[in-house]
């Protein structure tokens, strides 16, 4: 019973990526940064203290696929004996270092088109597109207007929102509209509702995605973003391998924000879930229910969300760990036949200046399937996932990547070969 589960650990990155000066990131490494800072003392701080432990997420290679991207050890690491996991190191060859971009690119379909951005970072919206919002939303008129941090700008206008029914509205260097607005006195179906509108007004813009972001609370002291995010995305230029594989018969699993970034295609089944434990806990439980077929592919939000973006690095730190300590209930739930990949959409450092992404490599730990333990070397596009996926289910070949698995790898005992 062949079946695959693809953890996306969002913003994990492995070290600068080739052209990372092209985006002014040289230097960035998520998690050499990370460890380097633990090894410090400097993230004796959540619960935790001393040098980054990450003895599961080691044993599938990842320290040894970040050596291969750096050309040196992560700082304070242990590094086991033996490597059970089969590892290697990407790059993105999409535009853009953003969430969409990412995940389409792991689905097999990288993005080479340029999307729009807002660049100015006060009144970053031209005027046109904030006049037809508000009045085919029927607002009062907006907040923010700029680029902000979502909860910093929500602690400093929430106020003022609640009290004039103006929602905020905010972007960042990714290619986004953001909406923020109380659940309670603004109402979540009404900033659903803004969004959409919203989505239409962007079209001529090549805005990748609009973001409801909803929060409730008294006070700027006690404001907090609740689990109804919604994403409006864009549909992916071509079909994906998620959208191969559903109209081949088989099952989607989308857990977390995946379906809202792949804009609902391809999906069989969404399963919303806000905090690590609870995506966790909804991973398991999907790989229980899947029959063969299945792909299960899961976001880890809150590693970009809650710490990279906000520069958290003891956060961070501690959020690895507690991944790292829950990975043996998966893998000790994995059938022969079946493949674990574990991947990131981008870099997100939280060591760097400023709060956006950065362009970084992102591992590529895999785990069954016939796959041997060692080293996959460096993968020229994050789409080699994508290909292999379409070889372990014998689906049409993606026409980018090129397929990590073993050629004995598909349901019809055949290899798919794929192309660049």
């Amino acid at each position: 019973m062949t079946r695959a589960i693809v953890l996306v650990l969002d913003s994990f990155g492995i070290g600068a990526a080739p052209d990372a000066a092209d985006f002014g990131d040289t230097g960035a490494d998520t998690l050499g940064h990370i460890a380097a800072a633990c090894a410090r003392g400097e993230c004796d701080d959540r619960g935790r203290s001393g040098p980054l432990r990450l003895p599961n997420l080691a044993r599938l290679g990842l320290l040894h696929a970040h050596r291969e991207s750096t050309g040196g050890w992560a700082e304070g690491v242990a590094v086991p004996a033996d490597v059970e996991g089969a590892y290697g190191h990407a790059r993105e060859v999409s535009s853009g270092k953003d969430t969409p971009s990412g995940h389409w690119e792991i689905a097999g379909v990288p993005v080479r088109f340029a999307w729009g951005y807002f660049l100015e970072k006060e009144a970053s919206f031209p005027a046109e597109l904030i006049e037809a919002l508000v009045r085919e939303a029927g607002l009062p008129g907006v907040l923010g207007d700029c680029h902000a941090s979502g909860t910093e700008i929500i602690a400093r206008l929430g106020e003022e929102h609640v009290a004039s029914g103006k929602p905020i509205v905010y972007t960042s260097a990714d290619s986004v509209f953001q909406v923020a607005a109380h659940e309670e006195s603004f109402g979540l179906e009404r900033l659903y509702r803004v969004c959409e509108i919203a989505r239409e007004l962007l079209e001529p813009y090549n805005i990748g995605r609009v973001i409801a972001r909803p929060f409730t609370g008294k006070s700027a002291a006690t404001f907090a973003r609740t689990a109804n995010r919604r994403d409006y995305s864009v549909e992916p230029p071509a079909p994906t391998v998620l959208q191969k594989l559903h109209e081949a018969g088989g099952e989607v699993v989308a857990i977390g924000k995946i379906a809202d970034i792949y804009a609902h295609c391809g999906i069989s089944r969404t399963v919303k879930a806000s905090g690590h434990d609870a995506l966790f806990d909804a991973t398991l439980e999907a790989l229980t229910q899947a029959g063969p077929r299945s792909l299960i592919m899961t976001n880890f939000v809150d590693f970009d969300m809650v710490h990279g973006h906000r520069r958290d690095v003891a956060g961070y730190a501690a959020a690895l760990e507690h991944f790292d300590g829950r990975l043996p209930e998966l893998l000790a739930r994995l059938g022969d036949e079946d493949l674990l990949i574990l991947t990131a959409d981008h870099g997100c450092d939280p060591t760097w200046s400023g709060t956006d992404h950065t362009r970084e490599h992102v591992p590529v730990l895999a785990l069954g399937a016939g796959l041997a333990a060692g080293s996959l070397g460096g993968r020229e596009t994050f789409a080699d996932i994508g290909q292999s996926l379409a070889a372990l289910f014998d689906l049409p070949p993606m026409a980018d990547g090129e397929s990590f698995l073993p050629p004995s790898t598909p349901l019809t005992g055949t290899a798919s070969s794929g192309g660049h």
